[in-house]
């Protein structure tokens, strides 16, 4: 098994909380990772028809065979058994009783909201990290490579070839996920929707011209987002509010989680291909991106992760927000520095007076300049802002 940075943060929440909830994208390892982590508690999987019908006919009798506490995998597929899980959890002291999962995060939280709240921690399970990858030996040693293949566990635990994993993922994902969460009529249309978000991998988010597009209106559009972003397909990085007496952009930003998806949805089969693609650069922006989420999500972090655009289109791909200061981050898919990766940054100095500044690229040396920007390689960044 490859180790998860996420084991330490989910132990503490398990000593501290009476029971957790483990969400994340389907097959992000989050069933792996709890079993390995409380061997001592029974698994059961409501997946299992059997189970699911003893679970539906007789919540109380069901939860009496696991007073000791067990692990409920896949638990928002029977509902009822959250009114007595709240029962018991209210006249229990004891810490980390029991451990639910689920791939259907939309339902899952719903559920728990209504029935558990302040009695659950949530904790969000990502596919693995580059970090946890190169760790282990296993990561792509080049970057196209690793755009092409993404993180998901099954492409690398148990050698799944993505050309394979992909459209698998996707039908699975729309025939059953996006079934029970919303019921929704024409699933070929649902399935246009996000390949033409995939088309705008990187961009401001714009409802009324994605819906014109897809033939749907506004309302249904925002309602797809939502189930997208809840289920950790998509992931919208909001822009930052302050505005530096400069007119900004409200609008969010739309990545994918994972790069193998949004190569696939974009019909890129290869390196020579992705090399030379238009939207290499927002696939490579992403995938930065969404390493920073997992760095803050899988260590008990908020995610303080913004963008800044004025109307003038002067943008900082990423600002970090502290609290106390505001750190930019420009995101560069080259290999070679060169002074056009400064502009946006200078300017932002300028503006705001900050002195720190950080450049990721997709080369192998650092330096850190006089001005206070310092140049990373996008494989050692992710530890230099995990504090921040």
């Amino acid at each position: 098994m490859i180790q998860r940075n996420a084991e330490k943060k989910l132990n503490e929440l398990a000593k501290s909380f009476k029971a957790v909830a483990v969400t994340g994208p389907r097959q992000s390892g989050k069933t792996t990772l709890i079993r390995s982590l409380f061997k001592d508690k029974p698994y059961v999987s409501l997946e299992n028809p059997d189970t699911r019908q003893f679970a539906l006919d007789d919540p109380k009798g069901f939860l009496s065979n696991y007073s000791d506490g067990a692990i409920l995998d896949e638990v928002q597929r029977a509902p009822l058994l959250f009114s007595y899980l709240q029962e018991i959890l209210d006249h229990s002291s004891e810490k980390g009783l029991y451990i639910l999962s689920g791939s259907n995060n939309f339902l899952l939280q719903e559920t728990i909201s209504q029935t558990l709240a302040g009695r659950v921690a949530y904790f969000n399970l990502l596919p693995f990290s580059y970090n946890e990858l190169n760790n282990a030996n296993i990561a792509p040693k080049r970057t196209n490579s690793i755009l092409l293949k993404g993180f998901y566990p099954p492409v690398y635990d148990q050698n799944i070839p993505i050309r394979d994993w992909c459209p698998n993922y996707i039908r699975t994902y729309i025939d059953r996920d996006v079934r029970l969460i919303k019921n929704i009529s024409n699933l070929n249309q649902f399935e246009k929707f996000v390949r033409l978000l995939a088309g705008r991998n990187g961009q401001e988010l714009n409802l009324t011209s994605i819906g014109v597009e897809c033939g749907i209106d506004s309302k249904t559009a925002n309602s797809w987002i939502g189930i997208l972003e809840s289920s950790f397909v998509i992931y919208l990085l909001k822009s930052h509010h302050q505005n530096f007496n400069k007119t900004i952009v409200k609008r969010p930003k739309i990545y994918f989680y994972d790069t193998s998806i949004v190569c696939y949805l974009l019909g890129i089969q290869n390196e020579n291909q992705l090399s030379t693609h238009p939207l290499r650069g927002a696939i490579f922006e992403g995938m930065v991106i969404t390493e920073l989420v997992k760095s803050r999500l899988h260590n008990g972090k908020a995610v303080n992760l913004y963008y800044w655009r004025d109307k003038t289109g002067r943008e900082i791909d990423v600002i970090i927000d502290n609290g106390s200061e505001l750190v930019p981050v420009e995101i560069k898919s080259g290999a070679t520095i060169s002074s056009d990766y400064f502009k946006n940054i200078k300017y932002w100095q300028n503006l705001s007076k900050s002195e720190k500044a950080f450049v990721i690229y997709d080369g192998e040396t650092k330096q850190s300049r006089s001005d206070g920007t310092e140049i990373l390689p996008w494989k050692d960044a992710v530890a230099h802002f995990i504090n921040l």
